[in-house]
């Protein structure tokens, strides 16, 4: 049994099938994690949600920033916007279905000497601190009060995190570094306007994993998230968005192996016996 992670999908499901495909996975025995982002800019936003959902006990996907936001959107917590490809998953059939599944995901996973998360950990948290964090966010967001968490969620202040914070600037703090952060300045706080290339951030600005006296060091931290930074495997670190969504590739790594396997996105064809 091998374990395979998967990078942002964001509703691009047709190079995955083969992408599983040329790695040799099982969907019998084989394990699946998703770096989160399932769905939008895609065009199979609905079918990429009920693959995962079908996958069962075997595929864990952390819940991503724009997973947030068809959430958001499906509950009538904010506007939508105009530039989603979400319509497939709102007018489905079994939207509802969709939606609860969606919403059940948790925000992070600890296993062994890895951690997943979408976007990435604060300086001062230790794995098992921001497992707990994760733990409050999944707790608002499958309560009975989910609507009005989301409602109160977005945002991008506070821009830091300290103990003292409460309430829904504890959780948008949270959430905003575990699903949309790239960049810190050197003292821990999020730069979170630059989606960039590191190249490009502002003078001093350094990626979240380079922030001095990080804590979460004890393990390596598997992303997606930032497809402009790319495949990058170091730092205690396994960044793995390498841009399906703006034609580049879909990545998945065996953890054991640290094989990659990567499929161009335009390369679709789906072999029997995934789909």
């Amino acid at each position: 049994m091998s374990c395979f992670v998967i990078g942002d999908i964001q509703g691009h499901l047709d190079p995955l099938p083969r992408l599983l495909a040329a790695a040799g996975a099982d969907p019998r025995t084989d394990r699946f994690w998703f770096a989160g982002d399932l769905v939008n800019r895609g065009p199979r936003n609905a079918d990429t949600l009920r693959f995962v959902r079908n996958l069962g006990e075997q595929a864990i996907s952390v819940l991503g920033n724009h997973d947030f936001y068809l959430l958001a959107i499906a509950c009538g917590a904010i506007p939508r916007g105009r530039d989603d490809t979400l319509s497939d998953v709102l007018d489905a059939p079994d939207r509802e279905e969709l939606i609860a599944w969606l919403r059940h995901r948790p925000l992070m996973h600890v296993e062994g000497e890895h951690a997943l998360v979408h976007a990435g950990l604060l300086a001062p948290w230790t794995v098992r601190q921001a497992r707990e964090l994760a733990h409050e966010v999944e707790g608002a967001l499958q309560g009975p009060h989910w609507v009005e968490f989301l409602t109160r969620l977005w945002g991008a202040k506070p821009t830091r995190w300290s103990d003292d914070l409460h309430g829904a600037d504890r959780l948008r703090v949270i959430v905003n570094a575990m699903t949309r952060m790239r960049m810190c300045a050197p003292d821990g706080e999020m730069l979170l306007k630059h989606k960039g290339p590191i190249a490009s951030a502002p003078a001093g600005a350094l990626p979240w994993f380079k922030v001095p006296d990080r804590r979460s060091t004890t393990h390596t931290i598997v992303c997606g998230h930032w497809s402009a930074l790319g495949y990058h495997d170091g730092d205690g670190v396994l960044a793995i968005d390498t841009g399906c969504v703006w034609g580049g590739a879909l990545t998945a790594v065996c953890l054991e192996t640290r094989e990659i396997y990567r499929l161009k996105c335009e390369q679709a064809a789906a072999p029997s016996g995934w789909e």
